[in-house]
């Protein structure tokens, strides 16, 4: 993806579906992911878990995540190469020169993607099916640009790692990756993806089945 002769679409593709790879691992190698976790209102709602267990589960796996996330950011930096940092600078300064509201709108598109090939890979009864199921939505959410906030717990400390190393320097908006920009762009998506998960997808679903069942 640090090819500079890829266009913007075949870069967009292809990093959709080498996204995949994530929710891949995590739904058949048993991991949590923040985002997904969303569908857990669906549990809270059917009075299957609390208010208070949802919410320690999520603020745990959020940590979990960024922490797991930075170690990835200390192994790539270990491999780094120079198209590859630039690369990464140009992303992140990408993502922190957008305003809030854009962010959060982005969240909530993001996360809608994200839950429903959750909600698509929990059905399939194979691994094959899982995967399959997983590639399309996972794929479009990442070629429109929309904002994950586990993948930017990463993203971002990668561009901001490479920026103080001296690697892009020339990208416009690079100046603004500091922990300002950081902690702005990781809270506002988390609430955005928690809009689009917990409250579209996951009580949209709760409210159709629950009428279903009764």
């Amino acid at each position: 993806l640090s090819d500079p002769t890829l266009g913007w679409g075949a870069q967009r593709s292809v990093g959709g579906l080498a996204f995949c790879l994530g929710l891949v691992l995590v739904l058949i190698c048993g991991a949590e992911l923040f985002t997904g976790n969303s569908l857990m209102v669906c549990a809270l709602k059917s009075k299957k878990i609390t208010l208070a267990q949802m919410l320690k589960a999520w603020v745990a796996v959020w940590i979990g995540n960024f922490a797991g996330a930075l170690f990835v950011v200390f192994l790539v930096y270990k491999l780094n190469g120079e198209a590859v940092a630039n690369t990464m600078v140009s992303v992140a300064a990408g993502k922190v020169s957008i305003d809030a509201v854009t962010i959060f709108f982005r969240g909530i598109l993001c996360n809608i993607f994200v839950c429903l090939a959750v909600w698509i890979g929990t059905a399939g009864k194979t691994v094959v099916d899982k995967v399959v199921g997983i590639l399309l939505p996972i794929a479009a959410f990442v070629a429109c640009g929309f904002e994950h906030c586990v993948a930017n717990m990463y993203f971002l400390p990668m561009g901001i790692l490479m920026h103080s190393c001296g690697y892009g320097a020339d990208v416009a908006g690079a100046d603004a990756l500091n922990a300002a920009g950081l902690a702005l762009n990781l809270t506002v998506a988390t609430l955005g993806n928690i809009v689009g998960g917990a409250l579209i997808v996951a009580l949209g679903y709760w409210f159709i089945y629950a009428n279903k069942e009764s």
